[in-house]
């Protein structure tokens, strides 16, 4: 587990809050806190945990704030470590949450269905895309579910100003890590709020959901708001404020490092699937991850399956695979460049 450092004051009424994701190897979700004379706005709100609450409610005291004096909270995106705490925020304040449309329409979504039928999706997921049934019975015996935080109340779209009185912190939507997720910009003193799609360090997860879906096409979306992010007007000279691990600047450096690692992984899927089709499963196992593939426990692989899905999609786009077979069990083929594809 990484060790949490402490509330950390950033001039001028802006405060890094790290609030502890227990049990969990992200160790943390930085809370930042702006000042304004209406009460503090957040950006994103932690993991919903009782430790999770008592740092956040402890980090608002450090920063001169009480937790009912919170103006609002703005979502970098929908997942659990970032709007989790929306509920207790909400029960324990006035305060509004806003979130980019496509990530609250995601959330009504999930709320909408029960923890069972959410875990049957997964299943489903699973077995479609090949995964041998013993990890099938082993998700089953215990299965790990996305239960909704409370639904955001205000919508923030591409380029909208934050209800921040003497701010202007505007939204720079960044889709890929989520459909939603949002960058945010205070004018006036060059820094960018990065959520989780610019890291210093490691890339964010993207992921596609159903794992064989051959609509939507995240990892491209990705990939161009990464090239949008670094060309923002004065990129070079933003400070970067990430949800995860360190303050960074040289953005678009960084992000034109996050979009060649991800054009590596689609070289080297490409090579795999010149090797003849596979499932989902088949080429997922195959590829090289952060943990042996042997140690993964059943739903890391199905979060891994889900990048690879991702991949496969862009190289569909591409025209550089293809999937067939029957539609319960599809595999993905290579495609070589100069032949048709089959239909």
């Amino acid at each position: 587990m990484r060790e949490v450092p402490p509330v950390e004051d950033l001039g001028e009424g802006l405060w890094s809050v790290p609030v502890p994701v227990p049990h969990n190897p992200v160790g943390f979700t930085y809370v930042y806190v702006l000042g304004t004379p209406g009460g503090p706005v957040l950006v994103d709100v932690g993991w919903d945990h009782d430790a999770s609450w008592d740092a956040l409610v402890s980090g608002l005291e450090q920063t001169g704030h009480r937790v009912d004096e919170v103006r609002g909270a703005v979502l970098t995106h929908f997942h659990a470590d970032h709007s989790g705490l929306t509920g207790r925020l909400r029960a324990a304040s006035d305060a509004w949450v806003a979130a980019h449309p496509a990530d609250a329409r995601v959330l009504r979504r999930q709320s909408e269905r029960t923890d069972d039928q959410r875990a049957a999706s997964v299943v489903e997921q699973m077995t479609r895309a090949g995964f041998p049934e013993e990890d099938v019975e082993a998700y089953r015996a215990s299965p790990t579910v996305f239960r909704p935080p409370a639904l955001p109340d205000l919508a923030l779209d591409d380029g909208q100003r934050v209800d921040a009185p003497g701010l202007d912190l505007r939204a720079v939507w960044t889709p890929g890590h989520t459909p939603g997720h949002l960058c945010l910009r205070l004018a006036g003193r060059e820094l960018l709020f990065t959520g989780d799609h610019v890291l210093p360090r490691i890339t964010p997860h993207v992921g596609q959901f159903p794992l064989d879906s051959a609509e939507g096409d995240p990892l491209g979306d990705f990939l161009a708001s990464q090239d949008r992010i670094g060309r923002l007007p004065g990129a070079d000279h933003l400070l970067c404020l990430p949800s995860h691990e360190s303050r960074f600047s040289g953005l678009p450096r960084r992000a034109r490092e996050i979009v060649d690692h991800h054009e590596e992984r689609l070289e080297g899927m490409t090579a795999l699937l010149g090797q003849g089709p596979a499932t989902l499963w088949e080429l997922t196992s195959r590829l090289e991850w952060r943990r042996p593939w042997a140690d993964m426990r059943p739903l890391a692989r199905h979060m891994a399956a889900s990048e690879t899905a991702a991949h496969l999609r862009l190289l569909e786009e591409r025209g550089r695979a293809r999937r067939e077979g029957p539609t319960d069990r599809p595999r993905w083929a290579c495609v070589i460049p100069g032949t048709t594809p089959r239909i």
